[in-house]
């Protein structure tokens, strides 16, 4: 299986297949009419559109960081047919390719705590009991973020999926960050908010070169429009107001707004009126 890549800098940056699945366009795209939205992402007959959940694998110098994990393999049958899951989760068979395994991976970044985010952090062994998948890695979470799972709210219980941390609650190396934290030198987290309360997003800076990688703030190329956010966000005010202050911030950098839900386009350029003037096609 073939893995997109991008060069920043000194360090190598990959997508890997963390599955894929079918959401609801409406809900996708909120409060916007779906005679605009249909123009920029094809829908299904059953007014679903196609999304990937490739999280992105970052070889620096000294580090193997994974920002997310992808859907994993504990949805059930009834799960599985109400997302309409497609190609499987295949990080493992996809970091061996790479000549890596998952015991290689240092860091794994949370953006956030959804089902189709945390979902591969955790894998369920023969005698039915969670191991981790990424052993040896630090868990990085907003720590607002980490309150929510443990106590979600009565929106939150169908997406903070319990089988998701049953490992990690009493792991040593979950690292609980409030704010910004750089977690080693080129790579920094910060908090967000807007999606999820505890949302974070992750800088990736090498060598005077720049990618940011916005999470649900960002989910597709068509999200790009600050205006067009998603009835799953929590606080679409928020989100609203960050992807306007972010989109200038780092588009006055030239950086790479790097994309998880977008099944064609991996990451992207924009100019100083939020328009996409360069893709990186999966």
């Amino acid at each position: 299986m073939a893995c997109s890549t991008m060069k920043l800098g000194a360090f190598d940056v990959f997508w890997l297949p963390g599955g894929t699945f079918r959401l609801d366009g409406g809900t996708m795209f909120g409060p916007v009419p779906k005679v605009l939205w249909s123009k920029k992402y094809s829908v299904a007959a059953d007014n679903t559109i196609e999304m990937c959940n490739d999280p992105l694998f970052i070889v620096a110098p000294d580090r193997k960081i994974l920002i997310d994990t992808g859907l994993g393999v504990k949805l059930t049958q009834k799960q599985n047919a109400i997302f309409q899951v497609g190609p499987q989760w295949s990080i493992p068979a996809a970091l061996s390719e790479l000549g890596y395994s998952c015991a290689d991976v240092t860091d794994v970044v949370l953006t956030h705590c959804d089902f189709d985010h945390a979902g591969g952090l955790e894998m369920v062994d023969a005698a039915g009991e969670n191991i981790p998948v990424f052993g040896n890695a630090q868990y990085w979470v907003q720590k607002d973020e980490w309150e929510d799972v443990q106590n979600p709210d009565i929106r939150a219980e169908a997406t903070y999926l319990p089988e998701n941390f049953v490992f990690t609650k009493g792991c040593e190396g979950l690292k609980l960050v409030a704010g910004r934290m750089e977690i080693c030198p080129g790579v920094t987290v910060v908090h967000t908010g807007g999606h999820t309360r505890g949302h974070q997003m992750v800088e990736i800076s090498s060598d005077g070169e720049v990618a940011v990688h916005l999470g649900d703030l960002f989910p597709t190329t068509a999200h790009v429009n600050p205006l067009w956010v998603m009835a799953y966000d929590n606080f679409p005010l928020e989100v609203i107001q960050k992807k306007r202050e972010l989109f200038a911030q780092y588009s006055r950098q030239k950086a790479w707004f790097t994309l998880y839900h977008d099944p064609l386009v991996g990451a992207c350029r924009l100019d100083d009126q939020c328009r996409i003037i360069e893709k990186k096609l999966r």
